[in-house]
């Protein structure tokens, strides 16, 4: 059986995340992998043709990435004080293409993440990032639905 030493859990840090940690926690023990916690702010440029300043939207992208490092840092401090060497990383762009480069790029093993259940009209807009990464991964991906566990 492949070992999973490098597990990749991106998060969006809202109510679903916590709810997904133990599963995390859970295959670590098992396999004694090492973790990365990854958070993935949208870059929000494509306001820019409806006249929103430039200037407004970076400023408002810099202060998402700060907060969000903040914010992360305490997720891996709540949850994953059991594996203090928990990586957590930040970066921005479109979300599962990051995901993607980044499961790529670091050599990921597998992902574990969660999914929304969109549907209809803002699963059209918003689009699946769960689906995308399942598809696109070169490593296994477990996806859980928060809200059925």
């Amino acid at each position: 059986m492949k070992e999973f030493k490098k597990i990749l859990f991106p998060v969006d840090l809202s109510e679903s995340s916590p709810k997904l940690a133990p599963y995390v926690l859970t295959m670590a023990e098992k396999f004694g992998s090492e973790i990365c916690l990854l958070f993935v702010g949208r870059v929000l440029g494509h306001f820019t043709s409806i006249y929103v300043p430039h200037p407004s939207i970076d400023r408002f992208e810099n202060e998402v990435i700060e907060g969000a490092k903040k914010r992360l840092q305490e997720f891996k401090e709540e949850h994953f004080q059991a594996f203090p060497d928990t990586k957590a990383v930040v970066l921005s762009g479109d979300i599962a293409e990051e995901i993607l480069n980044y499961i790529k790029s670091e050599g990921v093993d597998l992902v574990i993440l969660g999914t929304h259940g969109r549907k209809g009209l803002e699963k059209v807009v918003f689009g699946s990032v769960a689906e995308r990464v399942a598809k696109g991964s070169a490593a296994p991906v477990l996806l859980l639905n928060p809200h059925k566990i």
